[in-house]
């Protein structure tokens, strides 16, 4: 198979229903920064037309520099993938969601491109091709070239820097240095700094591997020290490109927007959730069938199928993986991707069980080694040379289609069917987000513009619905103060409260201008608790 011919498969399946999904809290972050906007342009205690959101989600051009002051004091974030984006969505075609989605998927496919020279750098074209293809048709991979959020930018700074640890390590084994390498690995982890936080555990891991590959050289000759010298060096280059940005870095490492990755205390064995969730986020790297709202027997089957299938693969990847390390035309290369993903993997455990974050819930996040373990995939079924990774793309590609047909990965709490379950009718509707913090309010948004497209494709006989944030810092009982105290024409009112359990919803709301029942009928969780409330005057 040819480089070709892998760039269009990949490029068919990161394409294909690009606009499809909804969006949701993150993309919703990702649209607002990008567009040049900021959550003070969001009305709040108040109602309002969804057709302010028409508004709100317009490019509004500004400077990076503009960018950079409101990430830093609304997010928790690095500003530059916000600036690229913002410069993308000026001149790439089609709708606004298709625009912002799109970066993601151009940097998939040029992640493809990019593999594929890590391992024929580290092994031959041949390994490169496999590499390629097995990310090509991977479901995560797909998943995150979907999602507007900076993944897959970031995938490609990871990608950049393993191939400059591969020649590194080819020329310390060589006994030889060439500045220019160190000089581009330094500066390739210093801006990816700049991307997002995570290449932070990158640049460690690929640290961790050299110090590995360090240990297994001799250290007979005057070279070896020196290449200490060269590998404390770099430390300090990464770390002078990301120091002007590290007090704003700290600062957000300590913002209650990462309280959520909490780890739960709720039982003896919740120490070992996170070790489950890993072998879940890995299965995810090359299958994934449907199991989420499914019935039953769909899920019992997809599961099977998904472990037998994972089975099969560690078979190979173990024997391919013997053979890697047994010859010695291969044996430092693999040494060095198996440091490194080894390394990464300590690390999510040191902020599971020592900072108690549990990373391991957001298989997200695994994009910081996942090009590293599809560089060690493919080289491991090209040095077997079997012919059976035809298997894996098949399966890869089927787990693709039902990506792509948003049966799998379905976006965190599924904007899209909240918006089913409130849209059922052509009455009138109010709709009340209960906010802690700027992540509610982009929740909300998520839901609000899910209710919106779902308004516009549905026969109505009233105006668009009426939307409010109400905040709840102050505890529940203000939000339904605050909305005792507001107007809206409507027959019914739908309110969204984080935190709140369904069964202490009151039994009724007050609008200035009339009363609201709840309708058992019309309680809800997925993600969020939301209640239906039937009004009359």
């Amino acid at each position: 198979m040819s480089l070709i011919a892998v760039l269009l498969i990949g490029g068919v399946l990161r394409f294909w229903n690009l606009d499809l999904k909804p969006l949701w809290m993150d993309e919703v972050i990702t649209a607002i920064f990008s567009f040049g906007r900021n959550y003070g342009e969001v009305p709040l205690e108040q109602f309002f037309n969804l057709s302010v959101l028409d508004q709100l989600f317009q490019l509004k051009p500004t400077t990076c520099a503009n960018i950079a002051q409101t990430v830093s004091t609304q997010s928790v974030h690095p500003p530059l993938f916000f600036c690229w984006m913002h410069q993308w969505v000026q001149f790439a075609p089609g709708n606004w969601i298709w625009k912002l989605r799109s970066l993601s998927a151009v940097a998939g496919v040029a992640a493809l491109f990019g593999v594929y020279w890590l391992n024929r750098f580290a092994f031959s074209t041949s390994a490169g091709i496999a590499a390629a293809m097995t990310m090509a048709v991977s479901p995560f991979a797909v998943y995150l070239s979907q999602e507007a959020r900076h993944y897959t930018v970031p995938m490609l700074f990871v990608i950049a820097g393993l191939m400059g640890l591969i020649r590194i390590q080819q020329n310390l084994v060589q006994q030889r240095h060439d500045p220019k390498i160190w000089i581009g690995w330094i500066l390739v982890n210093g801006i990816g700094f700049y991307v997002h936080y995570f290449l932070v555990l990158a640049i460690a891991a690929q640290f961790f591997a050299l110090i590995v590959l360090q240990m297994r050289l001799r250290p007979a000759t005057k070279f070896w020290w020196r290449s200490w010298g060269a590998i404390v060096a770099a430390g300090f280059g990464i770390f002078a490109i990301g120091l002007p940005w590290l007090p704003t870095f700290i600062s957000h490492m300590t913002r209650p927007e990462t309280d959520w990755l909490a780890t739960s205390q709720t039982a003896w064995w919740s120490f070992l959730a996170p070790l489950y969730q890993f072998a879940a986020g890995w299965l995810v790297m090359v299958v994934a069938f449907p199991v989420e709202f499914q019935p039953t027997w769909i899920i019992v089957l997809s599961s099977v199928s998904m472990l037998l299938f994972a089975g099969w693969l560690i078979w190979w990847m173990i024997r391919g993986l013997k053979c890697l390390w047994k010859d010695p035309d291969t044996h430092g290369e693999t040494l060095v991707l198996i440091s490194f993903v080894g390394g990464v993997l300590l690390e999510f455990l040191a902020i599971v069980y020592v900072l108690g974050k549990d990373i391991t819930q957001v298989p997200r996040y695994n994009f910081i080694y996942y090009p590293a373990v599809c560089a060690l995939i493919g080289a491991s079924f090209w040095k077997q040379r079997a012919g059976s990774q035809w298997m894996l793309y098949g399966v890869g590609a089927l787990s693709c289609i039902f990506v792509i047909s948003n049966l799998v990965f379905l976006k965190p709490y599924t904007p899209d069917r909240v918006a089913q379950n409130i849209v059922t009718d052509p009455d009138c509707r109010a709709i009340v987000m209960a906010y802690n913090d700027f992540q509610d309010i982009a929740v909300g948004l998520g839901f609000a513009l899910a209710v919106q497209s779902t308004e516009q494709q549905s026969p109505k006989n009233c105006q668009p619905s009426q939307f409010a944030f109400l905040s709840k810092t102050q505890g529940d009982s203000a939000v339904w103060s605050r909305l005792a105290s507001l107007s809206a024409d409507v027959k019914e009112i739908w309110a969204i409260v984080p935190g709140l359990r369904k069964r202490d919803f009151p039994t009724t709301l007050a609008l200035q201008n009339r009363t609201c029942a709840l309708n058992s009928d019309w309680q809800y969780r997925i993600g969020l608790p939301y209640s239906g409330y039937e009004c009359r005057n």
